[in-house]
């Protein structure tokens, strides 16, 4: 079984390297963002395990292209940055666990012996409604050809609402799978939002189901293209 470490500490990436080579595994060692693109390129990899503090390109950029070119080797982020936003942050980057520094070898182990057994995740497939196209793996929206940004919440609204085509959604949804808020969360920063996205693809990119949420895709009856919401708040 072989792995790929990416960590920019030489005594720490010895160590883990000795380590792991002790318990069965082949191992390579970057020491930079570029050089474990590189790697990851040249060489077919179980686990990736990256640090996401690197020089050249942090472990969030390296973690990007490398779903963005379709590779999709389970990687296990282990870094002193361990806040729950530093771990969000790089699960949306495509990271598939997440380890904070100090951590145990033995749970180090247990972490990859279950991305080993969990195999690689298949690439998700473009999600296209109309002219409107949206790519999980590159994190890219398009529209009639042309590539509009959007901010990571906006994208994260928009990917749920075209993962589920055809059927509303309703605000106290979204707030628990793109806010990770329930019933209590404030439904206006759904509003909000869906206001930025109208500006971004257009009134009709999402419509509005009167007394019950949002859709995308053809409107049936009800429905509203309600005025731009939110003229204010924060992203």
């Amino acid at each position: 079984m072989r792995l790929l470490v990416v960590e920019d500490e030489v005594q720490l990436s010895a160590a883990m390297r000795r380590g792991l080579v002790r318990e069965g595994f082949a191992v390579d060692v970057a020491a930079s963002g570029p050089q474990a693109l590189d790697l990851a390129h040249d060489g077919e990899y179980d686990v990736i395990l990256l640090d996401l503090m690197l020089p050249g390109l942090s472990g969030y950029e390296v973690a990007r292209r490398l779903r963005a070119r379709g590779d999709w080797t389970p990687i296990l982020v282990v870094s002193a940055k361990d806040g729950e936003y530093d771990e969000a942050d790089a699960l949306d980057y495509g990271a598939d666990d997440f380890l904070a520094k100090p951590f145990s070898f033995v749970v180090l182990l247990a972490r990859l012996r279950a991305l080993v057994r969990r195999g690689r995740t298949p690439r998700p497939a473009v999600l296209v409604c109309g002219d409107l196209e949206l790519d999980p793996a590159a994190r890219r929206v398009s529209l009639a050809g042309s590539q509009i940004e959007l901010t990571r919440r906006e994208f994260r609204l928009l990917e749920y609402l075209m993962g589920n085509p055809d059927r509303t959604v309703s605000k106290t949804e979204l707030l628990e799978h793109v806010w990770d808020l329930g019933p209590d969360g404030d439904p206006n920063q759904v509003q909000v939002y869906v206001g930025y996205l109208r500006r971004k693809l257009g009134a009709d990119a999402v419509q509005t189901v009167r007394g019950s949420g949002y859709r995308v895709g053809g409107p049936p009856a009800g429905t509203t293209s309600e005025p731009p919401e939110g003229a204010g708040g924060s992203r």
